[in-house]
């Protein structure tokens, strides 16, 4: 390692920690408003905040390292370095897990069913069993998740140095000084790879009836868990796209992305525009057609009563109609700095999305969106946690965008 490499790979590093350490500013302000929230007079306009932020930041870092699962299973080498970075995503897992334990604490306030009368769901619907399936399903997902990565970071680096400290040092000591079966663990990988991929589309749906649907008992959509699942796709590759943009922007060339990558996850990010505007449609049209008064009241409340129905138009136009318009212009994705301000605003606007399913039961259709101060900085301080584990990753792992061998050629 030259002098100069050694000054610059340690001016990265101290940038790293000055980013992580604001980044942890901002997460420590969002638990302070959470925190005055909950002992504030409207407790459950806190838990709200916190539920919302941690279905929408679930779902996006899920839905990032499908990206990578996915190129794997197919045996697709397009994506070269983003799929990389989309495994960066896995740090914030075990954030997630433990997010997700902190909502039993919420229960009175983010179960409107505790409160009601279930007509014979009470044997699926109770919190025992809710986070008990919940917790199994999310650990059985990170762990398999986690097991695609190591076998894809054993790709990535065969018996060269990785990065990191002690677990790069764990691993230099597994791999180092040894040839490994590139075929093999490759067949390994595409293994964990496709077992992602099918215990993601069962846990987003988990996820989805239990945390998002249910907040109205008697309303049900069987079309709610795949909606669940392409939502969190589609936000995952929102999340991928300003992830390697900012990464674009800061090293140029020596990141390893060119115009091409751009062009072809935005092809892919503008098709789940269109499929999740599918099925954010077919909910709605099956329900108008079949004219059915415990499914109507839901649909109703949300998208012909004030507030709400603002904030469905609000959702339709920022999820689907600006991204389909922007998008059918080939140019744009290759642009970084357009694709992240669309990219944030459409995950702003499936923030909202959130809002418009969970709200209505939770604040009890007010005359306003309960939208305010908490709100905000409960945000902040969700996505200061997903930006300190993505560079808390990429600082461990600086060469996890490396293409695989056999990718490259």
């Amino acid at each position: 390692m030259t002098e100069d490499h050694a000054i610059d790979r340690a001016g990265k590093s101290r940038g790293a920690r000055t980013a992580v350490t604001v980044f942890l500013v901002l997460t420590a302000g969002g638990l302070a408003a959470f925190i005055a929230g909950v002992l504030g007079p409207h407790p459950e306009r806190a838990w709200q905040a916190y539920l919302i932020n941690f279905l929408l930041w679930t779902g996006l870092a899920s839905g990032g390292v499908l990206f990578s699962a996915i190129m794997q299973a197919t045996g697709a080498r397009w994506s070269g370095r983003m799929a990389g970075i989309a495994e960066a995503f896995s740090a914030f897992f075990p954030v997630s897990f433990i997010l997700f334990l902190i909502l039993f604490f919420g229960q009175a306030y983010i179960f409107p069913w505790l409160h009601e009368d279930l007509h014979g769901k009470e044997a699926w619907l109770n919190v025992p069993f809710l986070f008990t399936r919940d917790a199994a399903g999310l650990l059985v997902l990170y762990g398999v998740g986690f097991g695609y990565l190591y076998n894809s970071l054993q790709l990535r680096f065969g018996g060269a140095s990785a990065g990191g400290r002690r677990f790069r040092e764990g691993l230099q000591r597994r791999w180092a000084g040894r040839r490994i079966d590139e075929a093999a663990v490759r067949r390994r990988a595409t293994f964990w790879g496709m077992l992602y991929c099918f215990c993601f589309a069962l846990v987003m749906s988990l996820i989805g009836y239990d945390l998002v649907m249910a907040a109205d008992p008697h309303w049900i959509s069987t079309l709610f868990g795949a909606y669940s699942f392409v939502k969190a796709i589609y936000l995952g590759l929102g999340g991928l796209i300003i992830t390697a943009s900012v990464l674009y922007l800061k090293n140029g060339p020596d990141s390893g992305l060119t115009k091409d990558h751009f062009h072809d996850v935005g092809k892919l990010f503008f098709a789940f525009c269109l499929v999740w505007g599918d099925f954010f449609y077919a909910q709605l049209v099956v329900i108008w057609y079949g004219n059915i008064s415990e499914e109507t009241a839901y649909v109703i409340e949300r998208t012909m009563l004030a507030p709400w129905n603002r904030a469905a138009w609000a959702v339709l136009l920022i999820c689907f109609v600006v991204p389909f318009l922007i998008l059918i212009n080939k140019k744009i994705k290759t642009v970084p700095p357009a694709m992240i301000v669309l990219c944030a605003v459409v995950v702003l606007g499936m923030y909202l999305e959130h809002m418009l399913l969970l709200a209505p039961a939770i604040s009890h259709s007010p005359a306003n969106i309960p939208v305010g101060v908490v709100d905000l900085f409960v945000f902040l301080g969700f996505f200061g946690l997903m930006a300190a584990s993505l560079t808390t990753f990429m600082t461990q792992f600086p060469e996890v965008a490396r293409v695989r061998k056999r990718e490259a050629n």
